[in-house]
């Protein structure tokens, strides 16, 4: 099986609802599974430690899933138009993997959803390639021919999936941003099924 790892930190429900779309896109490529993986939060309180296992949802990404995995995307919401900390925080320990390369050569893909429309969508997707990229993967973005990107009056951009939240977080994933959620999981997927039957 060629395993695609999704990776996300969630807080409202937003990037989790989206991850599972990516999740399907991923699934629908033959022989292909979709890792779900999670970030704690990351705390102000020195003392403060999470569990080993969260109350609910996906279990907590170990670098070993780096490890295993032949493509990653990688799902955050906005933080002033960059990546959460706690994904920032796990990337920022694994430069044992970017000496070993352990993602290098591997396709990456990546997702997002803020409250607003204009909330820095675009620039949260183009911050999360940055220490992809530094890994060495290969980047895979959503093209606008033969997908509802031209049409969506919420979320989507070739640089990503993505969704637009509301206020209260209330706004359910459109069909569209569903659309191109599985589209971007399914586009990461063939070409880590492509890729991994190759030396590069």
């Amino acid at each position: 099986m060629t395993k695609v790892l999704i990776l996300y930190y969630t807080r409202h429900g937003s990037i989790s609802e989206l991850a599972k779309h990516v999740g399907r896109g991923v699934e629908s490529v033959d022989q292909c599974q979709a890792v779900m993986r999670t970030a704690p939060a990351v705390s102000t309180v020195c003392e403060a430690t999470a569990s080993e296992i969260p109350e609910s949802g996906d279990i907590y990404v170990t670098t070993d899933d780096l490890e295993n995995c032949d493509g990653l995307i990688l799902g955050s919401p906005t933080r002033f138009g960059s990546i959460a900390s706690p994904l920032k925080y796990f990337f920022d320990q694994t430069a044992p993997q970017w000496l070993s390369g352990t993602l290098a050569d591997k396709p990456a893909g990546v997702f997002t959803s803020s409250s607003s429309m204009h909330g820095g969508q675009e620039s949260t997707l183009l911050a999360m390639m940055l220490p992809l990229i530094h890994h060495g993967m290969v980047m895979v973005g959503i093209p606008y021919s033969g997908t509802p990107l031209a049409q969506t009056k919420s979320g989507g951009s070739p640089y990503g999936a993505s969704h637009v939240a509301g206020g209260n977080n209330a706004n359910p994933v459109s069909q569209e941003e569903k659309a191109l959620a599985e589209i971007l999981g399914r586009r990461v997927a063939n070409c880590a099924a492509a890729l991994s039957n190759c030396n590069l």
